[in-house]
């Protein structure tokens, strides 16, 4: 059997799986969420031994470190990661539920209901703990799923789909929901199976998302890079801008949402750069910036190509910029649509950034870090989509559902409405 057939067969199983999870119960999916935390805290030692098969080859083939950071999968991720089953558990997962529902005419009800979307394709980074998030999510709405992890992660990823399959299957959830591609040529097979797949979710570089759409006739949702800025306003607590600046670039500095740019209006800039700059070097960050940030504090000279780099490590672009309206241009031109945060105590100001900056996520004296679907409240996420249709931002369970119209009739033909012998009351049902 070869390549395209192998992920064909797939393919075919989890699209046959998929359309009996749509019809599972809620509690079922949930019963099937719990085994899978049970099989996780038992399977444990496994998972770690499998995990370190994978930093071990990473080590010897001197994997970048923000790669090797995301690979680890220890005992206290695995028990995070519990603790989010736990929590997506406790959610609604919203397929079933009626969004809108309208009386067309007497007895001809129309409903339009959350569906979930069927088979979604979900091509991720080096993180296997991605791969129980995505899984997870996926069952609780509903959703047969086909996953590729990254290489370098193969060991851990491979027990994990093994533990996550079997234990949900223990309950009433269909055999071959949940499918593991392997291989790099897995990528290209799937991306022609436009008639089995519903939806492709890809993580990674800007390159690896465009040559994805670029590739397949299957919807593409996704994000490439994660250029997220903070901007600290002329009316900021120096102070609350210093905690935030290190927070969005220092507390994991290896993920889509850490900060990449900061920008300070000029007002401030004088008081506000050395501080922030002793904070930063203190965590070991590089600094970059422009000529005006160079006159205040000792920096790297920024490029044009600074603005556009997506670091994922202990490294920072700075900007001066003239005041609000520059600051939201320059995120508009260069950041990647993410994340960004403006930092300012005149809630006007606060407001129009929100309003005008064109990014998935915009917030107000926090962290860039706070995005993110746990934290959300989403029960996790597949990856945060940049894209203005169907899902934007975290993409939890409502962005791995879809809608159907269910019209309940009592027999009831086209025709007396055509005529005129018959009209519609279009009367909404609350």
């Amino acid at each position: 059997m070869n390549a395209n057939q192998a992920i064909t067969k797939k393919a075919l199983a989890a699209e046959s799986a998929s359309i009996v999870l749509a019809a599972v119960s809620e509690s079922d999916k949930n019963a099937a969420l719990e085994a899978v935390g049970a099989a996780l805290e038992s399977q444990t030692g496994r998972i770690v031994k499998a995990n370190r098969k994978d930093l071990d080859a990473a080590g010897a083939s001197n994997l970048p470190q923000p790669l090797v950071k995301r690979l680890v999968l220890d005992n206290k991720k695995i028990s995070r990661l519990r603790d989010g089953i736990a929590g997506l558990v406790s959610l609604e997962a919203g397929t079933g539920r009626v969004l809108f529902s309208i009386e067309l005419d007497e007895g001809l009800e129309l409903r339009k209901v959350r569906c979930p979307i069927g088979v979604v394709a979900v091509i991720f980074e080096s993180r296997p703990d991605a791969l129980v998030q995505i899984s997870c999510l996926c069952l609780k709405s509903g959703n047969a799923v086909l996953l590729k992890g990254g290489s370098e992660a193969r060991h851990t990823n491979a027990v994990l789909a093994e533990v996550i399959a079997e234990a949900a299957c223990r309950a009433p959830v269909p055999v071959g929901w949940l499918q593991l591609l392997e291989d790099r040529r897995d990528v290209t097979a799937l991306l022609s199976l436009d008639e089995h797949v519903d939806l492709v979710i890809p993580r990674g570089s800007k390159e690896f998302v465009r040559h994805i759409m670029d590739n397949t006739k299957i919807p593409v949702l996704g994000h490439a890079d994660g250029i997220c800025s903070v901007y600290v306003d002329s009316g900021a607590d120096l102070k609350m801008a210093v905690d935030i600046a290190v927070d969005s670039k220092c507390q994991y500095p290896a993920v889509c949402n850490a900060v990449e740019t900061l920008l300070v209006d000029e007002a401030v800039a004088a008081d506000f750069l050395p501080s922030v700059a002793k904070a930063l070097r203190e965590k070991g960050v590089r600094l970059a910036g422009c000529a005006r940030t160079a006159a205040i504090i000792d920096v790297e000279p920024a490029t044009e190509l600074h603005w556009h780099t997506e670091y994922l490590d202990l490294a920072l672009s700075v900007r001066v910029v003239d005041g609000l309206e520059a600051a939201i241009a320059h995120i508009n031109r260069y950041g990647s649509h993410h994340t960004d945060t403006i930092v300012t105590g005149d809630s006007a100001k606060a407001e129009r950034f929100m309003d005008m900056v064109d990014s998935a996520n915009v917030f107000w004296n926090c962290s860039t870090r706070f995005s993110d679907g746990f934290r959300y409240g989403l029960g996790a996420e597949v990856g945060i989509s940049t894209n203005k249709i169907h899902a934007r931002g975290p993409v939890g369970l409502d962005g791995l559902s879809i809608y159907k119209w269910k019209l309940y009739g009592r027999g009831q033909t086209v025709a007396g409405y055509v005529d005129g012998a018959k009209s519609f009351k279009h009367r909404i049902i609350p």
